[in-house]
């Protein structure tokens, strides 16, 4: 197997781009994603904050923009050139942009000041700093237009772009509930058993629970059973591709019955096992199996 050398070199992205774009937010996905952020660093302290980092597992992330002390395109590229040189480390420059009319919006909905418009209309502000961040724009490994794109979508590209190491996928939750103490506000997607057959109604079955293998032969001896369980493995199936596209780190899933004994207990019981059986993390609990045996 051939090992790329970029692989064995230090990740560090050098965040910039127009204020309002969206680099603060992107900053904080890129924490979240495992990577050591640091916010506003005066362009002096760049080269030898990068080039005296020692933490080979976490890979670092840099904002710098007209913020910064002694912040000019030309000192921004000058700095670029030493870490370039440097072939320690992989450097990317990622540069946020947006159109100036949304970006003035989003300035004036928010009563945020530019930094550039301190003692100038906003959108001379940011005319003058789009000036500035021309020449940077033209240097960068990745330009990242937020014009029309939601946090999600923006969350999700971060991720199919930057993120070092593939995690266990997202984690999840499975609980079983009983409709009549209320659905779970945690709840991502909530699952109704109800339409299958009620063992509450058979008298042998009644002071038992989901867990056990009566209960969980007569659920299956259900004509409806097979459908309905195929029904939700294929939603759950199609939908963690989109979750995990979205950034999302868990998912609470919700299987309810009457009572929160024996039918949602079981389907969250098998659905927990299925999901077991794939990359991703899974936790089971069951709320109102102790609340009762009413119906």
């Amino acid at each position: 197997m051939v090992v790329s050398s970029d692989s064995l070199k230090s990740s560090v992205l050098l965040i910039t781009g127009m204020s309002g774009s969206g680099r603060s937010f992107a900053l904080k996905t890129l924490e979240d994603m495992g990577y050591e952020t640091i916010d506003n660093l005066p362009l002096p302290f760049l080269e030898p904050v990068v080039s005296t980092y020692n933490n080979a597992s976490r890979p670092l992330a840099i904002s710098i923009d007209v913020r910064t002390r002694d912040f000019s395109s030309d000192n921004f590229l000058k700095e670029l050139e030493k870490l370039t040189r440097n072939t320690r480390l992989n450097t990317q420059v990622i540069f946020f942009d947006c159109d100036d009319e949304i970006l003035a919006r989003r300035y004036n909905e928010s009563r945020h000041i530019h930094p550039l418009a301190q003692e100038r209309p906003l959108l001379d502000g940011i005319h003058l700093e789009r000036h500035l961040m021309s020449v940077i724009r033209e240097y960068s490994d990745h330009i990242i237009d937020t014009s029309i794109t939601s946090t999600v979508e923006l969350m999700g590209h971060l991720r199919r772009l930057f993120l070092q190491k593939k995690g266990p996928g997202v984690s999840m939750f499975i609980t079983s509930f009983s409709f009549r103490h209320g659905l779970p506000r945690e709840a991502d997607m909530v699952f109704d058993a109800r339409l299958l057959k009620n063992p509450f109604y058979v008298e042998s079955l009644r002071l038992l629970s989901g867990e056990d293998g009566e209960v969980a032969e007569f659920i299956q001896k259900d004509t409806v059973f097979p459908s309905f369980i195929n029904a939700i493995k294929s939603i759950i199936s199609s939908s963690l591709p989109c979750f995990e596209e979205q950034g999302r780190g868990y998912l609470t899933l919700a299987v309810g019955c009457t009572g929160g004994q024996h039918r949602s207990v079981y389907i969250a019981k098998i659905l927990a096992e299925w999901l077991q059986t794939t990359k991703n993390q899974v936790k089971l609990r069951h709320r109102d199996l102790k609340r009762g045996t009413k119906t």
